[in-house]
């Protein structure tokens, strides 16, 4: 196995890399999938250094000495704990990034990638795969999603666009959730919010099953193929659009949940 200090701004290369693992607290974190050799570019480092190691099997892990995952939500240091870092790995390569208030962009991976972070917003840009991804505050936006996706926070919203998810879990408290979504027929969709509203947008032709509850939220749709009804404690929006192979869940306590209608796919 070997490692490094790093101190101050650097670039590294290596030969083959099987897994990635980045724990940081505050800065901008970029990962891009690449065809070319797995490599490491700090630009900016602060105190204490970040510790980068490689081991015989090809996991590489970027941290600092004392934070862990398990420590991740509560931690707190002295120091000035902020890195501008990109790494560059195989689109295949499984993925484990942890930040607290850092921003992070990942980019093309196609295995499974799982982010952690406590108020950092996240970017998932054309990335495939299974994909876990857990904030209290932080947002998550996602561009170009195929694969399986599950969100959970407490605050932070989730927004995804161009969206073809075969799997899609959303669980949020109070954040919000925006998704402009086309189905694929084996497409299972399920989201769920306490206070944070969630709105969707499905093309014209999808074939799908829908069903959206609310306890006090007000529902909404421009897809007259689904029923509204209304009992003590409970709304709910129901039906069948085209063939009905997909499926569409949703329910919130008092959150609204509009569902609206795109053009064709």
């Amino acid at each position: 196995m070997r490692q490094w200090t790093i101190d101050k701004p650097e670039q590294l290369t290596f030969a083959s890399v099987s897994r990635l693992n980045v724990r940081i607290v505050a800065g901008r974190l970029a990962v891009l999938a690449s065809d070319g050799p797995a490599a490491l570019e700090v630009t900016d480092v602060g105190d204490p250094p970040l510790i980068v190691t490689h081991d015989d099997e090809g996991v590489l892990t970027v941290t600092y000495k004392d934070l862990t995952w398990e420590g991740l939500l509560g931690w707190l240091r002295p120091g000035r704990r902020q890195a501008t870092l990109a790494l560059t790995v195989p689109k295949e390569c499984p993925v484990n990034v942890g930040v607290v208030s850092a921003s992070a962009v990942v980019t093309g991976l196609e295995g499974r990638t799982s982010v952690k972070s406590v108020s950092g917003d996240v970017v998932l840009d054309g990335v495939s795969g299974e994909i876990h991804t857990d904030t209290v505050s932080g947002d998550v936006e996602s561009r170009g999603l195929v694969g399986d996706l599950s969100f959970k926070s407490v605050s932070g919203d989730l927004t995804i666009a161009r969206g073809t998810p075969r799997r899609l879990s959303a669980t949020t408290v109070s954040g919000r959730i925006t998704a402009d979504l086309e189905l694929p027929p084996t497409g299972h969709v399920t989201m769920n919010s306490v206070s944070g509203e969630i709105m969707l947008r499905l093309p014209s032709t999808v074939e799908t099953d829908v069903t959206i509850r609310s306890t006090s939220g007000r529902l909404g749709t421009a897809f007259t193929e689904l029923d509204h009804s209304s009992q003590a404690g409970a709304k709910t929006l129901t039906g069948r659009i085209g063939g009905g192979m997909a499926s569409l869940t949703a329910n919130t306590v008092s959150a609204d949940v509009t569902l609206l209608k795109g053009a064709e796919a």
